[in-house]
């Protein structure tokens, strides 16, 4: 008798090159192998490569949803570049302006004062390349009403705010009002380009914003957040993030209590680890609280040098880095760091060979949320200009995308799944021609 099929797939080939078909029923592969009997609708895949979907480890929804009506200053090497940006924003009289991407080599980190010169009829506010620091102007200080104000809020002298907010995302946002973004366009985008999951990494999601993020998009949703995050519908629940600067590092054993804590909740811990300080600090405050746990992860780990990768592979550690930031970042490193620092940057191969578990992000909207980029940047390491950066951790393609990637595709897992091309020109671009999750077409070329 034929199976019957809520979508067939022919004509694909596997990652091997090997020829493929697929059956879907009820939102997971039924079958699979070189040509697959059965009916129903059916899409002839002209020969592309058929893979699962991939999963973006680390990435920031609502903040990448603003940004995509946000003005871009990336690029802006000059206040006038600036100016002229801000200047021409849509939008009228009294309504906000919001600007990303700014690099504090231009002008430091201006206070209240020196924004009213840039924008002074408008309430402003821009965010530092880093997306640590928020800058306000005048009219958007006011905004922001009177105190008190956290400790995330800089005062200047007549206890009045200087327009600088460091890790005040959350508190800012309930302050300023306003609507949280559509996520149903980002969702597309990511769909576009064959994200069928994504991790939220943001440190203050907790169950307001749960409510909000659970079936805003298409793709499955993993959630990390605080300590007041709890399971619910449409999610999966993620570690608990532990966010802090080395400009400002907690006591070691105010970390620890915190993780001792996500251990009372039955919950692994994730630490942002962009310097080899807050790398440090956590992993003394693992050890502090009994030592990391199977699922506890480093989240960038943008700078590890060589002697603490035997430390990390024996505690099991994941790490989840981006090598877009190679790409997007890379020349930038080149003009600013000393040749000795570059080896340590978003390793990849030295730290898979030394045992180390590695999954891959994109940390939008710092960085560009499109896996390609990061794909091919794992398997080229080459900067925007073409230069290269610690070349030795390279990986080869297949290994590349097992860090955006779940296991092969195999009958009976949920029908999460892409068509591609990846050529083997690494400057021509990526096609993704169809994106299913759980079976259903979601993007079709």
């Amino acid at each position: 008798m034929t199976s019957a099929f809520d979508l067939v797939i022919r004509n694909a080939c596997s990652a091997d090159g090997l020829p493929l078909s697929i059956g879907i029923r009820a939102g997971r592969i039924a079958a699979l192998g070189t040509d697959v009997e059965g009916r129903g609708p059916e899409i002839d895949a002209g020969g592309r490569t058929a893979g699962p979907g991939l999963h973006d480890h680390h990435l920031h929804l609502l903040a990448t949803a603003a940004r995509m009506g946000s003005i871009d200053l990336a690029g802006c090497r000059d206040v006038d570049a600036i100016v002229q940006r801000l200047r021409g924003a849509a939008g009228g009289a009294g309504e906000w302006v919001r600007a990303i991407e700014y690099d504090e080599r231009v002008a430091d980190l201006p206070d209240a004062a020196a924004l009213d010169t840039w924008l002074a009829d408008r309430p402003l506010r821009v965010q530092d390349r880093t997306g640590a620091c928020w800058l306000l102007n005048s009219m958007a200080i006011e905004r922001l009403g009177g105190p008190p104000f956290p400790a995330s809020v800089e005062i200047g002298p007549g206890q009045r705010p200087t327009g600088r907010i460091r890790r005040g995302d959350a508190w800012l946002r309930s302050r300023i009002g306003g609507g949280a973004p559509s996520l149903a366009p980002l969702g597309q985008r990511l769909a576009q380009r064959g994200i069928t999951g994504v991790t939220d990494a943001s440190a203050s999601n907790g169950p307001d914003e749960a409510e909000f993020l659970a079936g805003s998009i298409p793709q499955r949703l993993i959630l990390m957040g605080s300590e007041a995050l709890g399971a619910g519908d449409g999610y999966a629940l993620g570690p608990v993030k532990l966010l802090f600067d080395e400009s400002d590092l907690p006591p070691v054993d105010a970390i620890a209590g915190r993780i001792g804590a996500a251990r009372a909740l039955g919950r692994n811990v994730a630490a942002h680890c962009v310097t080899l300080g807050e790398l440090v600090v956590y992993l003394a405050a693992l050890d502090a609280a009994g030592g990391a746990r199977a699922g506890d992860r480093i989240e960038h780990g943008s700078v590890i040098p060589a002697s603490l990768i035997p430390d990390i592979a024996a505690a099991g550690l994941i790490v989840v880095t981006q090598p877009n930031f190679i790409h997007d970042r890379g020349d930038r490193y080149l003009a600013e760091l000393d040749a000795s620092e570059l080896a340590d940057l978003y390793r990849l191969r030295s730290l898979i060979d030394g045992g180390v578990a590695m999954l891959g992000g994109s940390d939008a909207p710092y960085g560009d949320p499109d896996p390609w980029i990061a794909l091919r940047a794992a398997t080229d390491r080459r900067t925007r200009s073409g230069a290269l950066i610690g070349a030795s951790e390279a990986v080869d393609r297949m290994r590349a995308l097992s860090l955006y990637g779940p296991a092969p595709l195999c009958a009976g897992m949920p029908a999460d799944l892409i068509l591609y091309d990846w050529p083997v020109d690494p400057a021509a671009p990526v096609t993704v021609a169809l994106t299913v999750i759980g079976g259903e077409i979601v993007w079709q070329a």
